[in-house]
């Protein structure tokens, strides 16, 4: 730990480090991202010292479990916001699955991904998260992201704001070099923490910063200033993608989760990337990697009619099926057995809420009702009395994907072994069980989860 004391009441921090502070939109609640860390703890100082007006202010300490001095780190967490009078919430993280597979890189990455969840999971409406990172933070990305291959949107290094989860993310300290904060730390006489495995060469940003930008900076004086002002024109050019890409969208008749081929089909290449690139994004999902657009563009785009082509990345998977371009975000497992519902009870069925609500008072005892999958064979009934239909015949007339087939919640009511089939999905419902079908009854109310 490197150490020192509280600020002296003599003590008065910059004006220059407290502006982007006090520039801060109204929230509910502020959240500072504590490591413990030089640069973290100097932003809760200046979070509880120079902008009075954030009356309610609190820590939130990630303790990913990997360094043997985690528990003094989490330790030191707390008596800081004890200290300053901020309520403190410490989640920690398992990370043993990606520390057994043994790449650094891929720890780091799944290190930085379940911070980023537990974050998410703790903004409310109207919240905003503050992180700390600098100047010299932003040279790393910018610079490290380039040797991945990226393109204009991850060359555009990381935002001042944007959304995460319900609320908002802020780095106010972002125009500031690291030597700047270290200073002022020192200067207010702030402890904190030093994490070992920053010196860790092993993880590829350690190794940019300790091996590769001292060089580069010696050889070009202002690299950080050099390195954002390039990532600020490439956040210009992503934007204006952005912009394009969204135009295109609507005029070729886009539609949430797919897109007609042909029109796909009239753009230029480099626009049609761009599309799917920003469609992925809309949709909270990472575009395909460089290496995968041969088979996105060739063997989806250009496929035969009878061809049901996919693609799978990360979280969702792209599809073609009569003529559209589906993007499907990955689905829960479906249930293995199926679920009785009971009046006033919300069943979670695989990404849908189903109900069973009383109309008025039912006079009716209410009926057994059982939800399950397709198994084969099944038929429903649109008129009482009337003549049934095949549901996979009405489910291929009705244009339903192939993969939606499969996953829809089949509502049966009645006890035996010959129930009514009364619900297919949100695309049908007996009249017995629809909404104003009778004065007193029962109502099935069938609903997606992720509408």
């Amino acid at each position: 730990m490197t150490p020192g004391a509280e600020p002296g009441s003599g003590f008065s921090w910059p004006e220059a480090l407290c502006a982007p502070v006090r520039a801060l939109p109204p929230a509910a609640r502020v959240w500072v991202a504590l490591s413990g860390g030089l640069d973290s703890t100097l932003l809760l100082h200046l979070v509880v010292h120079c902008h009075h007006a954030l009356a309610d202010v609190r820590a939130v300490h990630v303790n990913h479990q990997l360094q043997p001095n985690a528990p003094e780190t989490e330790a030191f967490c707390g008596d800081l916001c004890a200290r300053l009078g901020v309520p403190l919430t410490v989640r920690p993280v398992d990370l043993s699955a990606a520390s057994n597979r043994g790449r650094a890189g891929g720890l780091e990455e799944a290190a930085r991904e379940a911070r980023y969840r537990v974050f998410e999971e703790l903004l409310e409406a109207d919240d905003l998260l503050l992180m700390a990172h600098h100047a010299d933070d932003q040279a790393e990305t910018v610079l490290f992201r380039l040797l991945r291959g990226t393109g204009v949107a991850g060359l555009a290094g990381m935002p001042t704001d944007r959304p995460l989860g319900a609320g908002r993310l802020f780095r106010p300290l972002l125009a500031f070099n690291r030597a700047e904060l270290e200073h002022w730390a020192r200067l207010a006489g702030l402890s904190w923490v030093d994490d070992p495995s920053n010196t860790d060469e092993s993880f590829d940003r350690n190794f940019l910063r300790h091996r590769i930008l001292p060089e580069l900076r010696d050889r070009w004086p202002g690299l950080n200033q050099r390195l954002s002002h390039a990532a600020r024109a490439c956040a210009e050019s992503n934007e204006l993608n952005r912009a394009l890409a969204s135009l295109q969208w609507r005029d070729l008749g886009g539609k949430g989760d797919r897109i007609p081929v042909s029109g796909l089909l009239e753009l230029s290449l480099p626009e049609q990337k761009n599309l799917i690139r920003w469609w992925a994004s809309e949709r909270g999902f990472q575009a395909p990697s460089p290496g995968d657009w041969r088979q996105v563009l060739n063997d989806l785009l250009r496929a035969g009619e009878d061809r049901e082509p996919e693609f799978r990345a990360k979280g969702f998977s792209l599809r073609r099926f009569r003529g559209c371009l589906y993007l499907v975000p990955d689905s829960p497992a479906l249930p293995e057995e199926p679920r009785m519902l009971t009046v006033g009870e919300s069943v979670h069925w695989a990404g849908w809420h189903i109900r069973l609500l009383p109309v008025g008072k039912a006079t009716t005892e209410s009926p057994a009702i059982r939800i399950s999958t397709r198994q084969g064979g099944e038929r429903l009934r649109f008129r009482p009395g009337g003549t049934s239909t095949s549901l996979k015949k009405w489910l291929q007339e009705q244009g339903v994907p192939p993969w939606e087939r499969a996953r829809l919640p089949l509502v049966f009511a009645g006890a035996g072994d010959a129930p009514e089939l009364v619900a297919v999905g949100d695309l049908w419902c007996s009249e017995q069980y629809s909404e104003g079908a009778h004065a007193a009854g029962w109502r099935l109310v069938v609903e997606r989860e992720f509408d």
